[in-house]
């Protein structure tokens, strides 16, 4: 025996000896796990001394900090709980609390002898308490059910009913609850002799998302040596032995199937009744279910239905023949095809009946898949369908797209006048981590707002900076896009004439750096500090530090530059009306420049400019020049492609992360164009990782006239949701949709890109841009077609992801679209040396979209794939694509 095991019986004789007058000793015996000997302090106590104990042990394990992780203190807990508390009420919130872990059974036998030994009855009780409060962590709660199920199984009471317990039943079935000795207990022999199994086996069917629980493997001797779903299998034997109802299993499983659940869920009642294998009986006593499953139900289990449902002999035609035409319009083609095949077999069975039977297969001739609606209108005519009905759906009425009108932008919201508004609205946009596109109305609120009242904003604003979002904390040091810590001090600087000192000087000294004093041609005005970053994003924070240092100035009119619509564009007229209001007052420098890129270009410029010059100020004599030159031209694009840099070491880890090219575009400005803000000069920047953290997504604001400069920005960032398979790259490509002026090639680049991007999101924002831009007639479809195509060819998109959107994009309305940019995607990628994966789903698509639209558009290189010898889906889908083309 060990010196401590000695010491702690000698603890318990004592405490036995002095009539257990103090608790701190037990305490201990709880921390250190000894539950047996809890027992031996326990035994024969005075019960009114137990009630003084389990007065103080309540109190202890609430005032206790540390937890009770550990299988030992918990055990020990409970039994000190069952031993001493007077109720069943009093003992479950201590042992039910979420951080005790217990040894399940042991705690269930050692509480049944202390509560033997106190002559209590209430155990059954306090199992059914626990019950109702099992915990969600599996690891936890099944500890807790082996106690209530062991208490319930010695007391031979009914297991409770509720979702969670039942669960854990199921959870408990492959375990062996400790079983240190002896044959290993299979499934079916617990289940057996499991007195739960009549009062739980009904709730297998009704608790939703159980089947995924019930999908185990049970291993025998070694990992490797394992059976498959042995609880479905240890039902459907039991079953055959009369243990359990078969009818109960049947029924349960289709009335599971029937409510439906999660595909995974579904597994599992499929695979008992494949064990449970109906008779032709069963199968017709509920063929009216089965009929709704092939109809209605996810294809795993509608497949099932229709598998079943064929080997039915004496099948009622009618009833069969109207839930085909439920099934043939499903998008499972699998499903649709074998049962195209089941109504094939059952024509030439029934001769008498084959022109209806054909008439339900030209049902399928309307099909999406195209080669679903061939095989449709090759047997609905066999069978003797009317040319009518057989032609109605093989051809569509030749059209374009069906996209609604572009509606015009939205208009901004009203300014921020109030100092509750101005904290709510921060408040939004720190307890998220990303930018926001209402950041230039906050600003604008904090400004008007500091100028009249300064010391209430700072006390509004500083709570709300103390709870932001901890991405909005200074972590962002190293990172150049990082504008996190610049707004957060803005907001921090709130105060007017109260800022301190410190701070006004840190401002200044920020934005004396901004401005290149001695500028000439070779460089922009705003000093470049880091030629990663792009020149809107160098801009907003020129803007930023602007506002942090001006903050307080008597400018109660707001920002010169804060948008009129939610595109970012800015009315010339209300500009005007915000410069007479300023009067002689000097504009901040780069407000103002920010103000001049949002506006416009149109008829009334020259208009604006006379009554800009009639002000007499230097500000509308700025304005006046801006608009009578035409303001910001559109750069001249180029796309380069950009190769991986050389490793620089034996662990240059990010070199192995990096594509091995990607292509992004250059801009440089019109020959002849000083290009002061350096917004239209940008070099390709080099592969590396690159996020910017959300902010891309304010810059179509800032440059809402040049759709193209802001693609070619952006560009890295979506090319990475590509090749590089990161996440939000593409959230930029649908605000362009709002943005004016050519795309060029920096939209057709960053589409086909947003096309192959890894994640469902980014190719659902590819999939707006697409819409948005066909519908307003500024997408170049064949541009983009052109670019996908090269990509594709070139490794650094894969054409399996691109096929979906372009799918859902034809769906939505754009089926001449989506078959332009194909047609233009296409020669490049049959030519390749090897097809690359998904160009027969491409070529079915195409194929689909010619025939609706009814437009021919030669393909290059098409005939030499169709003519090819063989039968392979390649070969076979580029002949289908060629003889609609032959036809259109």
């Amino acid at each position: 025996m060990s010196r401590r095991h000695e010491v702690t019986k000698s603890m318990v004789r004592r405490r036995r000896e002095l009539a257990v007058e103090g608790t701190s000793d037990l305490f201990e015996l709880i921390k250190g796990g000894s539950a047996d000997l809890i027992v031996e302090a326990l035994a024969g106590l005075p019960e009114g001394r137990r009630r003084e104990i389990g007065s103080e042990l309540v109190a202890w394990v609430k005032a206790e900090k540390v937890g009770w992780w550990s299988v030992g203190p918990g055990t020990a807990l409970t039994v000190a709980a069952v031993g001493c508390l007077p109720s069943a009420a009093q003992a479950a919130p201590v042992v039910n609390r979420r951080s005790v872990t217990l040894d399940g059974a042991r705690a269930a036998r050692l509480a049944r002898q202390v509560a033997a030994d106190r002559g209590i009855g209430w155990l059954g009780d306090l199992a059914y308490r626990m019950a109702g409060k099992l915990s969600q962590s599996s690891w936890i709660a099944v500890e807790h059910w082996r106690m209530i199920a062991t208490l319930l199984r010695a007391e031979g009471l009914p297991p409770p009913a509720g979702d969670r317990f039942v669960e854990l039943w199921v959870v408990s079935l492959p375990a062996d609850e400790h079983r240190r000795s002896g044959p290993r207990q299979l499934v079916l022999d617990r289940l057996r002799t499991d007195p739960f199994l009549p009062a739980l086996l009904p709730r297998l069917f009704e608790v939703d998302g159980l089947g995924t629980t019930m999908m185990y493997d049970e291993v025998l001797t070694t990992g490797a040596d394992r059976r498959r779903h042995p609880l479905p299998a240890a039902l459907a034997q039991l079953a055959g032995e009369g243990v359990v109802d078969r009818a109960v299993l049947i029924d349960g499983s289709i009335g599971r199937l029937l409510r439906g659940d999660r595909p995974a869920a579904l597994r599992a009642f499929t695979t008992l009744l494949d064990q449970l294998q109906p008779t032709s009986a069963e199968v017709a006593e509920r063929r009216a279910d089965y009929l709704r499953l092939l109809a209605d139900a996810p294809a795993p289990v509608a497949s099932m239905a229709q598998k079943v449902l064929r080997e039915l002999p004496d099948q009622p035609l009618d009833e069969l023949l109207d839930t085909s035409h439920e099934v043939l319009l499903r998008p499972d083609k699998v499903l649709v095809r074998a049962q195209l095949a089941w109504l094939d077999r059952l024509a030439r069975q029934h001769r008498d009946r084959a022109a209806t039977i054909a008439e339900v297969i030209a049902v399928a001739v309307e099909h999406d898949a195209v080669e679903i609606r061939d095989r449709a209108t090759t047997l609905a005519t066999r069978h003797g369908a009317t040319p009518a009905v057989v032609a109605g759906g093989a051809v569509a009425t030749p059209r374009g797209d069906d996209l609604p009108a572009p509606t015009p932008p939205a208009a901004a919201p009203a300014p921020i006048t109030d100092v509750d508004e101005l904290a709510e609205e921060v408040a939004a946009l720190l307890g998220t981590d990303r930018p926001d596109g209402l950041l230039d109305r906050i600003i604008d609120g904090l400004v008007r707002l500091t100028a009249t009242d300064g010391s209430r904003v700072r006390v509004a604003l500083d709570p709300v900076v103390d709870r932001r979002h901890w991405s909005w904390a200074n972590l962002y040091d190293r990172d150049p896009f990082g504008l996190q810590e610049v707004v957060v001090d803005m907001f921090r600087s709130a105060g007017g004439a109260d800022r301190p000192v410190a701070a006004k000087s840190r401002w200044g000294r920020l934005f004396a750096a901004l401005h290149r004093p001695d500028r000439s041609a070779d460089g922009p005005e705003l000093v470049v500090t880091d030629p990663r970053v792009p020149p809107p994003h160098r801009l907003l924070k020129g803007r930023l530090i602007e506002i942090g240092h001006r903050l307080g100035d008597s400018c109660q009119h707001g920002l010169l530059a804060t948008p009129t619509s939610v595109n970012g564009m800015l009315d010339p007229f209300v500009l005007l009306d915000r410069l007479a209001a300023r009067g002689d007052r000097e504009p901040w420098r780069w407000d103002f420049t920010q103000a001049l890129l949002r506006l416009p270009t149109g008829p009334d410029d020259e208009a604006v400019a006379g009554k800009a010059a009639a002000l007499g100020t230097p500000a509308g004599d700025w304005l006046a020049a801006w608009l009578r030159t035409g303001g910001l031209p559109q750069p001249v694009m180029r796309a380069v492609t950009m190769e991986r840099r050389p490793r620089t070491g034996r662990n240059d880890w990010v070199y192995d992360q990096l594509p091995l090219r990607r292509v992004l575009v250059e801009l440089r400005p019109p020959e002849g164009y000083d290009d002061r803000y350096g917004l239209l000069t940008a070099d390709p920047a080099p592969l590396t990782h690159v996020e910017y953290r959300g902010w891309a997504r304010l810059w179509p604001s800032i440059l809402p006239g040049h759709r193209g400069a802001v693609a070619a920005y952006a560009l890295p960032e979506v090319a990475a949701a590509a090749d590089l398979d990161l996440r939000d790259g593409t959230a930029v490509l649908p605000l362009l949709v709002d943005c004016a002026g050519a795309g060029g090639v920096a939209v057709d680049l960053a589409l086909a890109y947003g096309l192959g991007a890894r994640h469902g999101a980014d190719r659902i924002a590819t999939v707006d841009a697409l819409l948005g831009l066909a519908a307003g007639g500024r997408l170049d479809a064949a541009g983009v077609g052109e670019q996908l195509g090269r990509l594709v060819a070139t490794g650094q998109v894969k054409l399996s992801r691109a096929v979906e959107p372009l799918r859902d994009t034809a769906t939505a309305g754009a089926p001449l679209t989506v078959w332009r940019l194909l047609a233009a995607a296409l020669p490049t990628l049959l030519t390749a040396d090897k097809p690359p994966r998904g160009l027969p789903d491409l070529l079915t698509l195409a194929a689909e979209t010619a025939t609706r639209t009814g437009v021919r558009i030669e393909v290059p290189g098409l005939a030499d794939v169709a003519g090819r010898g063989g039968t392979t889906r390649l070969v076979t889908e580029a002949r289908r694509l060629h003889r609609v083309l032959i036809v259109t």
